[in-house]
């Protein structure tokens, strides 16, 4: 099991919330003057970026600050108490990620000394570098890997549309080291018999569980989660760039749909951020 994070970092993670998300609008006015509305509409915005869960655990801190007013005597009651169903359900099957940053290094360092075979090994290495869904990862194909360009280009098994998924330095690296064991076959990840079909749907699972990671805590699909979540809150990067290399369905202002190849070099500088960010969270910066 990982642990949660200190009180210290916890903290940090409440205030950066408010810095983004609340303060540049209702931060400067008297905590007496702020009503459920105002609140309400902070939390509106948030939702526009398609950050549902966010917006319902702004709320809470929100509500938070001001039970601490009431009991303070600044204030005489709560406004988010009135706000009960107000904001929007979080409608997504519930997948169970680690997205706590401390926590979500120490999973990494996890992997990293992870001591079954070289096949799952990179599987688990790369799952959170390029936050496929499970099924897309370990049916990945190595005609699919796009060398020169270091990419990946494969049919999402979702909408069945195009994906090109760019490939950080570090998850490159791990498919040149895993290239001279499988690379003569079809699959990238193939199971151990026969050698000729994917790798098995619960080895990504077996492996977690192995390491002592309960199914409450993190499943193969919670990397996307983990990815989605903190690259929108702590990376501060483009919601819109992130649900689409979650081969989600964006639209534009125009209710247009991008297709695969927008916004590939800013998807491109996001990978690579990404990993690097993952590579601090390891080494416990």
């Amino acid at each position: 099991m990982i642990e949660s994070q200190p009180k210290e970092t916890h903290s940090k993670t409440i205030i950066r919330r408010l810095e983004k998300d609340i303060f540049p609008y209702i931060g400067d006015r008297p905590i007496a003057e702020v009503s459920a509305q105002d609140v309400l509409q902070v939390l509106r915005r948030v939702e526009e970026r398609g950050a549902f869960e966010t917006a319902h655990r702004e709320k809470g801190i929100c509500s938070q600050v001001f039970c601490y007013a009431v009991a303070t005597g600044r204030i005489e009651h709560d406004p988010t108490s009135g706000l009960r169903g107000a904001l929007s359900s979080v409608k997504t099957k519930h997948m169970a990620a680690i997205t706590e940053p401390m926590r979500v290094g120490k999973l990494m360092r996890m992997i990293d000394g992870y001591q079954g075979t070289l096949v799952v090994q990179c599987a688990l290495k790369l799952a959170p570098l390029v936050f496929v869904r499970p099924g897309e990862l370990r049916q990945a194909l190595w005609k699919d890997i796009n060398w020169e360009k270091k990419q990946w280009e494969l049919i999402s098994s979702k909408t069945n549309k195009g994906l090109i998924v760019p490939l950080s330095t570090q998850a490159f690296s791990i498919l040149r080291e895993l290239q001279p064991l499988t690379g003569h076959g079809e699959y990238i990840f193939p199971g151990v018999r026969p050698r000729q079909r994917p790798m098995s749907e619960n080895a990504i699972l077996a492996a977690l569980r192995g390491m002592g990671i309960p199914k409450e805590e993190m499943t193969g699909h919670g990397f996307r989660a983990m990815a989605r979540t903190l690259l929108d809150e702590e990376l501060g990067v483009n919601i819109a760039w992130i649900e689409l290399q979650l081969a989600h369905n964006v639209k534009d202002p125009l209710g247009r749909s991008y297709n695969r190849t927008e916004f590939l070099p800013q998807r491109q500088e996001m990978m690579q951020k990404w990993a690097d960010y993952l590579d601090e969270l390891k080494a416990g910066s």
